[in-house]
């Protein structure tokens, strides 16, 4: 193995019942490697050089505990074309940047069933340099068709965004290239300072929350820790920061239904939607390998947007509030199909 490596940050310890030396690295990577080929390499080799070259460890989430694979630009994995991780381009100026899969939550709504008790197998983490590199090579492609094109970098995923080490970083950087930067979060993950450095560089924060009294809201993420008290001392920091706050509640029927104007009493209490709109109110769909909620009122679209109307105008969303356009896409390398 190489002995010249970049220093990294990591915790060690030992799992007893599977016999494993288990590295954490950056809070969320575990490294874990067999006890009895650790102690022979480790006679050679620091723990930095067995951590990134040894050929006899497995990489896992330790959010969800779920095999990792980190995707770097010298493994050739296109960045384009899956919708996990990467960058999704719909045709239009709003790209998608989804750096990392996994969640802190077990959302008992959740259209892509994440958190521990998902049925899902593998989770993916992007290196940061890579999946910048590509996001440029984008809007190059977008600049050059759509003149006068305003490029939104919309951080989001089939997980949590703030999970990912690199993510301050990566917002960072994503502003020198776009327009705007946004990006969904449920919140958690959140504290003042973090939301203070990145005050300048992310412009709109889309917070999840699905209701505001805690028993409730507990129930919906499906977690015990659950703390709605967190969520909305955060939700009241970006509000008063020069970042723009939008609350995106999924209406379950049956579950959240007082909740959802409770949510926006408090989003007008302290200010959300100063330059766009202050709600996303977001209907439960029944997906296909989603989670379905027992004894769920499927609601159809005519009824919730009648209620919306109901409720306020201007709750429902058009992609023109957001000053989304088409714009034309990076050609497709494959086609579906295709052999």
């Amino acid at each position: 193995m190489p002995a010249c490596i970049i220093p990294l940050k990591y915790t060690k310890f030992i799992d007893e019942e599977r016999k494993e030396v288990v590295f954490r690295v950056k809070g969320i990577i575990e490294v874990r490697m067999d006890r009895k080929i650790y102690e022979r390499y480790a006679r050679k080799y620091s723990d930095e050089e067995i951590i990134s070259f040894s050929p006899h460890k497995e990489i896992y989430n330790a959010i969800t505990g779920r095999k990792m694979y980190y995707i770097t630009e010298e493994s050739e994995i296109p960045l384009i074309g899956h919708t996990a991780f990467g960058i999704i381009d719909r045709g239009t100026n709003l790209l998608q940047v989804r750096p990392i899969s996994g969640c802190n939550l077990n959302c008992i709504f959740c259209s892509v069933d994440e958190g521990k008790s998902s049925t899902r197998v593998t989770d993916y983490m992007v290196d940061v340099d890579y999946i910048l590199h590509k996001f440029e090579e984008v809007v190059d492609y977008k600049r050059k068709h759509c003149r006068n094109i305003s490029i939104e970098a919309h951080i989001d995923g089939q997980g949590e965004p703030f999970l990912y080490p690199e993510i301050e970083e990566l917002i960072k950087k994503l502003k020198e290239m776009a327009d705007i930067v946004s990006i969904q979060t449920n919140g958690l993950p959140l504290n003042e300072k973090r939301i203070r450095r990145l005050e300048g560089y992310l412009d709109r924060v889309n917070l999840s929350i699905h209701a505001v009294d805690g028993e409730i809201a507990k129930r919906m993420s499906g977690i015990s820790f659950y703390n709605i008290e967190h969520v909305l001392k955060m939700a009241e920091i970006i509000a008063s920061s020069d970042i723009d706050l939008l609350l995106a509640p999924v209406w379950v029927p049956g579950y959240n239904d007082g909740e959802i104007k409770k949510i926006m009493e408090f989003g007008r209490r302290i200010g959300a939607g100063k330059k766009w709109k202050a709600f996303g109110i977001q209907k439960y769909v029944r997906y296909r390998f989603g989670r379905k909620p027992e004894g769920v009122k499927i609601m159809d679209f005519k009824t919730f947007y009648r209620k919306l109307e109901e409720m306020g105008e201007g709750l429902r969303l058009f992609p023109s509030d957001f000053g989304i356009v088409k714009c034309k896409s990076l050609p497709k390398k494959f086609r579906v199909g295709e052999r």
